[in-house]
């Protein structure tokens, strides 16, 4: 009786909102609020997902397979291992009425290269340099071949270049001017972001003429919207009420298998255990995944044996996981001369991934039984990933998918040794290190045909899976739960953004 009482005290609170404003056509509830309505400022999933409805990119991976499709581009060629062309949209205008053209194109990709206003750093000082040779052709050339140069643009939102100019940072950073199908109108911090459809969309209007999108971060008061009948969608229904709002008669649950990995990344440090691959080797043999997907994720996950999904380029089904076998693990450790184990910490963030402080707990109590002496460090994520950057932690949990759909990319940020000046191995913060994979990584950006270039990705994956550079642990599930009489035709994007124009 307590739990309905708080459930329905929770949908009044719910309800006070819309008593000083009309309802509108779609109301979204969502697990993440925006950071910022700047389209660089962060490069996180729930960022992306707001921007995709105010912005464009030069392409776009509409629907449920996510394939590379046009968008303010309608053709695209790599005319070499370094440039890349495209050809833009005509007649396509920004929500203050002024025309998209190639200059906004290069100030777009150019203002990446600025801290100011831009995480995108890696992106625009890839750029040696952009060509406009008329206002619908833009030529970039990067500084080192960037083989997913193309597969990365439907993340990169154009911005209008004569409005930008001159604009007021706090103006620039919470009311967006885009392209997008959707109009931003008014955002509220900690309570609702409203947006109307763009008649004028290149597309042609979206249905929805009216929608607002709440972030509400706690559980509870997401599922009290769902059962209040506040929201018409959630996305992130919470893996311990998923079988109980499945069987709500009004409500109707999807869910899709996720491209995010979770995974723990080790290092391979001389002078530490972790350096000897036999420790490494132990280490995956000692958890039981099959449990963990059990008993913490209530079966909303599929275990993994690698890091890129299916539709990655560099994917390989031939590569089988370390099963989970303690003795073989103390065999190991035996072999490796820790016959008594060691002093061992994981760390990992409390707040990021479905479980993920639970599923930190797990494993720790799984290196224990092997022998191991372990400890958790877990904590925000806004402390955790300054730390990993920092290269505080030489084994931690992470979580990763690839929106380029390229394991060329993967291997480059997480998997090379290292470098600031060449800009690999940015998010390597366990720092591993394997010269032979670093060349093959190299050699890979500059391989041209696609099907010689996937054979590369392949062994890379092979060669870092056999050396344990990483131990995948499972792919989420992303879950949704829609009111039934609304008519809504909602089906997940591998992204898991919410991108309105695709609802019907």
């Amino acid at each position: 009786m307590k739990r309905l009482a708080v459930v329905a005290s929770l949908v009044a609170m719910l309800m006070l909102p819309s008593l000083a404003m009309a309802k509108a056509d779609l109301t979204i509830a969502t697990d993440a609020p925006p950071k910022s309505m700047n389209p660089h400022a962060y490069s996180s999933d729930a960022n992306y997902s707001y921007m995709s409805n105010f912005f464009d990119g030069l392409l776009q991976r509409p629907g449920a397979d996510g394939k590379l499709a046009p968008a303010l581009a309608t053709e695209w060629e790599r005319i070499d291992g370094l440039t890349w062309k495209f050809k833009l949209r005509k007649g396509v205008k920004f929500h203050n009425g002024n025309a998209f053209n190639a200059d906004d194109v290069k100030f777009t990709f150019e203002r990446m290269k600025d801290p100011k206003y831009s995480r995108f750093l890696n992106m625009g000082n890839a750029i040696a340099s952009i060509e406009t040779p008329d206002e619908y052709t833009v030529i970039f050339k990067t500084v080192k071949p960037v083989p997913w140069f193309a597969e990365t643009m439907a993340q990169m939102f154009i911005v209008d270049k004569e409005s930008s100019i001159g604009r007021e940072d706090g103006d620039y950073n919470t009311k967006p001017i885009g392209t997008g199908a959707y109009v931003f109108d008014e955002w509220v911090k900690g309570s609702y972001i409203r947006m109307h459809a763009n008649p004028d969309y290149w597309e042609g209007a979206p249905k929805y003429k009216t929608v607002e999108i709440r972030p509400i971060v706690e559980e509870a008061t997401r599922f009290a919207a769902l059962a209040g009948k506040q929201v018409d969608l959630v996305n992130g229904v919470p893996i311990t009420l998923y079988d109980r709002i499945s069987k709500m008669p009004a409500i109707e649950t999807i869910s899709r298998p996720a491209r995010r990995c979770i995974f723990l990344q080790v290092s391979n440090k001389p002078g530490t255990p972790f350096a000897d691959l036999r420790v490494r080797q132990a280490l995956a043999h000692a958890i039981n995944e099959d449990e963990i997907i059990a008993k913490v994720m209530h079966g909303h996950a599929k275990k993994s044996a690698q890091i890129p999904d299916a539709p990655t380029i560099g994917y390989d089904e031939s590569i089988k996981r370390y099963e989970y076998d303690p003795a073989k693990a103390k065999k190991l450790l035996a072999e490796a001369g820790y016959p008594e184990g060691f002093e061992i910490t994981l760390a990992g963030p409390n707040d990021r991934y479905t479980n993920d402080a639970k599923i930190c707990e797990a494993i720790a109590k799984y290196l224990a039984k092997v022998g191991l002496k372990p400890s958790l460090d877990v904590k925000p994520k806004s402390i955790f990933f300054d730390e990993t950057s920092e290269f505080k932690h030489p084994f931690y949990l992470i979580g990763w998918f690839d929106g380029s759909y390229d394991f060329g990319r993967t291997a480059e940020k997480n998997l090379h040794t290292w470098d600031k000046e060449k800009g690999m191995g940015a998010y390597n913060g366990a720092v591993y290190s394997n010269p032979e994979i670093d060349k093959l990584i190299i050699e890979s950006s500059s391989i041209l045909d696609h099907a010689e270039r996937e054979k590369a990705l392949q062994k890379i994956n092979r060669m870092a899976m056999e050396d344990v550079a990483f131990i995948p642990l499972h792919y989420q599930q992303d879950m949704y739960a829609v009111v039934k009489d609304k008519g809504i035709k909602f089906t997940p994007r591998p992204d898991r953004w919410i991108v309105l124009k695709e609802i019907q």
